[in-house]
């Protein structure tokens, strides 16, 4: 009699605990899973480094099931960042795959404002780029062979001083770029290197990248304040060697790279260039750059 009334216990016991399940827990349940969530998805291709736009990404509602906990929500959230990964059309935002600044590797070409340009050289042999000991930053000169097939090897003025923004192999990724290595890693050797430039630099550099004969000799590497006088003293001789005075003449002023001339209109000869490298290096000097 007493093992009747315990399978009685038991019975009712289960039925009550079914009927809670299917009208407590299930329902709640159910409703969990089909309650409505907006998030941010991407709609077109997105790459590693990329700043996401507005017509990357819309707005649309899902279930609200099993979603990461950091899915964006707000498009605001994500318009105006840079990706930290790829991502292809469908794709969630997740934010710890975005970030407020461009991956370290490109961070470079974010900061060019128009003024100056990227442009990057060829390293042929491996004691042209200092035997791949290049870093960003560093300060360089570059010496041109056979300068203009004229016979003598010369720093030209426009590039006494040039500051170098990447080193990269050739696989495409940036090299010496500062971070640690992985000591079981096989370190990549420099293949081009990309140097901060104006407009008139960059033409004297693509015709010595054509004649494929340029050397780049290490000027200075230190503190980013006194790698900022080389830089200025630079421009101090650009200023003097393509002044607007020289280029009233139209056309003629496309010329100013080839030949660039004194205030007399006449071109300036190699005694004129040193003089004005001689000035940037007292200014230098007087800076208390050593």
């Amino acid at each position: 009699m007493q093992i009747l009334k315990n399978r009685i216990v038991i019975g009712v016991a289960c039925i009550i605990l079914s009927l809670i399940i299917c009208f407590a827990v299930t329902p709640l349940f159910n409703k969990s899973i089909s309650e409505k969530t907006q998030i941010v998805r991407v709609v077109r291709e997105i790459k590693k480094g990329e700043e996401i736009t507005a017509a990357q990404v819309k707005v649309v509602e899902v279930g609200g099931y099993n979603l990461p906990e950091d899915v964006v929500r707000n498009p605001e959230t994500a318009i105006g960042r840079y990706a930290s990964a790829d991502f292809a059309p469908g794709d969630y935002i997740i934010a710890s795959k975005i970030a407020d600044e461009p991956a370290a590797e490109n961070a470079y070409l974010y900061s060019l404002n128009g003024e100056k340009q990227a442009m990057s050289v060829t390293v042929k042999a491996f004691a042209n780029g200092l035997s791949g000991k290049l870093q960003s930053g560093d300060i360089v000169s570059v010496i041109a062979p056979d300068y203009r097939k004229q016979g003598v090897t010369v720093i030209p003025p426009e590039l006494q001083y040039v500051e170098v923004i990447a080193v990269t192999a050739n696989s495409g990724y940036d090299a010496n770029t500062g971070e640690q290595e992985d000591k079981d890693s096989e370190r990549e050797l420099p293949t081009t290197v990309t140097l901060l430039v104006t407009p008139e630099q960059s033409r004297i550099l693509a015709e010595l990248e054509a004649d494929g004969k340029l050397h780049l000799s290490l000027v200075y590497r230190g503190d980013a304040g006194n790698a900022a006088k080389f830089i200025a003293a630079q421009e101090a001789v650009l200023e003097e060697l393509y002044a607007p005075a020289e280029e009233e003449n139209g056309e003629e002023s496309a010329d100013v790279t080839q030949e660039p001339e004194d205030g007399s209109g006449n071109p300036k000869d190699s005694w004129s260039m040193k003089e004005e490298i001689g000035k940037a290096e007292e200014a230098l000097s007087g800076s208390g750059v050593e």
